[in-house]
C-alpha cells in the first residue's frame, strides 16, 4: 500500500507541475483573471495534497497496518478529484454549476488531515 500512494503522490506532483506550467503560459493569455485565479487555486491545493499522499505512503512503511492513515491517503485523492478535478473544470468552461461538487472535495481534503492526525496519535 505505500507503494500506491507513493506512485500517485508523484503522479500527481507531475501534474501539477504541468497543468501549473499549463496556467503560468498557456493559458494565461486564454482564461478571464477570474478563472486564472480558480485554475491556480486548483493546482495549489492539488499540489498539497500530492505532497500529502506521498507523506501518507512514506508513513505508512512505519505503520503498515493503519487502516485510518490508508483511509487518510484515499481522502486525499478523492479531494484532488472532487475540489481540484471540479475548480479545473470551472476555469476552464465557466460552468460555475459544477461549483456545487467542489464542497465535497474540500471536505475530503479535511477529513484526510484529521484521520492523518488521528492515525499518528494513536500509533504506539
Amino acid at each position: 500500500m505505500p507503494r500506491i500512494f507513493l506512485t500517485l503522490g508523484s503522479i500527481n506532483a507531475f501534474l501539477c507541475v504541468l497543468l501549473g506550467a499549463l496556467g503560468a503560459h498557456g493559458l494565461k493569455h486564454i482564461l478571464t483573471s477570474e478563472m486564472l485565479v480558480v485554475f491556480q487555486t486548483a493546482v495549489q491545493y492539488h499540489f498539497y495534497h500530492a505532497l500529502g499522499m506521498i507523506l501518507v505512503g512514506l508513513v505508512l512503511f512505519h505503520l503498515p497496518q493503519s487502516r485510518t492513515l490508508k483511509l487518510s491517503g484515499w481522502l486525499m485523492f478523492a479531494g484532488i478529484v472532487l475540489f481540484s478535478g471540479t475548480l479545473y473544470a470551472i476555469s476552464l468552461t465557466e460552468f460555475r454549476g459544477l461549483s456545487k461538487i467542489a464542497p465535497l472535495g474540500g471536505l475530503s481534503y479535511m477529513s484526510s488531515w484529521i484521520l492523518f492526525a488521528y492515525a499518528a496519535w494513536k500509533s504506539k
